[in-house]
């Protein structure tokens, strides 16, 4: 009944929203005779801010037109790859000339997107800097409201067989790289992978801020998902989508229940943040008005997840530490296997934290080097990076000019297979 009502305000706001926006316009319009009057910049702040919290955000674009490589521009065209139920591989081929041909042989690098909320857009930094150096693929989730009964439901199992399929189809040469949510069942994947001497192991594997083993340094995101039997997540968070989607009656943990744990994380801040985006409207500072336009494009637009998906996540990962613990079981092959870390002998393993993480806390990235125990200690590398919160480490300066330097030289030094004889490769 909630998803219901959520229609219900969705659709009176959306027309106030559409109307905000025209007087907003109005009182800035050169033309309009209501732009004289002296307090005509403080209407037109106020009327931006009351549409930009009713609208409805759709999904972004990742927009990456181009990229640089060895300083020359090349367009980069995004394409479909791959195309299943819930996720879309996408790539971002770079249209090299025949000057840089030789580039094609980039390394390539698969990136596992979080379905944990919002769109894989999010990770929009994160692609832009790998292009100039990789071949960039990534998991593109869809919206479980838009994706009809019929094809069934999405456990955290077919996300696991999902990471097995992509990383197949690119392997052998693939590198791997999952962003938060993702590094549990990814892990997961090239473990069982390993297990059954799968010949198309990835060459690397990159973990960056996720939650493999959140009995340490539990965030506030870890104890919301304690402090409650888990019957309560079924009872409380998890809705029916109405008739007006194409996935009418399937159950999902709603975006918009999402959005509002997001937002309840930091209330004071969202808040000082739209006072802020205000006070820049009066101003006429354009530069930090279109900054924060940018930010909360991203950050409001929000999917629905398969409930299944999103249960088992807060059993297996949250409350029950099965990876951590040895006790996972998952189906694979056709049959029910132990996922176990220390069969992973052949696979470089680099994690990446953020001092100021507060959502996956200090230690439950970097214990995937404590699972993956027969992983030589010369192919496994961890970084903290100073200053650096959840985003941090994979959108923004930080990123940019401290990580991905070293990401890209422990894929340079990883490109080829462990205990394989060395390429060389271009410095």
């Amino acid at each position: 009944m909630l998803y219901q009502l959520r229609e219900a305000q969705r659709a009176v706001l959306t027309p106030l929203s559409d109307w905000a926006e025209s007087m907003s316009k109005l009182y800035v319009n050169p033309y309009s005779p209501v732009s004289l009057l002296p307090f005509a910049n403080r209407m037109a702040a106020g009327f931006d801010l009351l549409h930009r919290m009713g609208k409805d955000y759709e999904k972004p674009e990742f927009g990456i037109k181009s990229t640089l490589v060895d300083e020359h521009e090349v367009t980069v065209a995004e394409r479909i790859e791959l195309s299943k139920p819930f996720c879309r591989l996408l790539k971002f081929e770079r249209l090299l000339p025949k000057s840089l041909a030789h580039r094609a042989d980039d390394p390539t690098m698969l990136v596992f997107a979080p379905l944990s909320g919002h769109h894989s857009t999010l990770l929009r930094d994160t692609v832009r800097g790998l292009l100039p150096d990789h071949n960039v693929y990534i998991t593109d989730w869809i919206d479980a409201r838009m994706v009809p009964m019929s094809s069934g439901n999405f456990h955290l199992d077919d996300y696991i067989a999902y990471a097995v399929e992509f990383i197949r189809h690119l392997g052998p040469d693939v590198h791997v790289m999952s962003v938060c949510q993702p590094t549990v069942p990814v892990l997961a994947a090239i473990s069982l992978m390993s297990s059954n001497d799968d010949d198309r192991l990835p060459l690397t594997m990159t973990m960056m801020g996720g939650p493999i083993d959140t009995r340490r340094s539990p965030t506030e995101v870890n104890n919301l998902a304690t402090k409650h039997p888990f019957s309560w997540f079924e009872r409380h968070v998890i809705y029916s989508v109405p008739t007006t989607y194409p996935g009418a009656g399937r159950r999902v943990y709603p975006g918009f229940l999402q959005h509002a744990g997001f937002v309840a994380m930091n209330p004071d801040r969202h808040m000082t943040s739209h006072w802020d985006y205000y006070l820049d409207l009066v101003r006429g500072d354009l530069n930090d008005v279109e900054s924060h336009r940018k930010f909360y494009d991203e950050y409001n637009a929000v999917l629905d997840m398969p409930a299944e998906y999103y249960l088992d996540t807060i059993r297996v990962v949250f409350q029950e530490h099965l990876l951590p613990l040895g006790r996972w079981d998952v189906r694979y092959a056709g049959k029910m296997q132990r996922v176990k870390p220390a069969d992973i002998r052949r696979v470089a393993l680099f994690t990446v934290e953020g001092e100021l993480d507060d959502i996956s806390g200090s230690g439950q990235t970097r214990s995937a080097h404590d699972l993956c125990v027969n992983i030589p200690a010369a192919h496994r590398k961890h970084l903290t990076a100073q200053g650096a919160g959840h985003y941090g480490i994979f959108s923004g300066r930080r990123w940019r000019e401290s990580i991905y330097p070293e990401v890209r030289q422990f894929v340079r030094d990883h490109a080829t297979r462990i205990g394989a004889p060395r390429k060389k490769t271009p410095a």
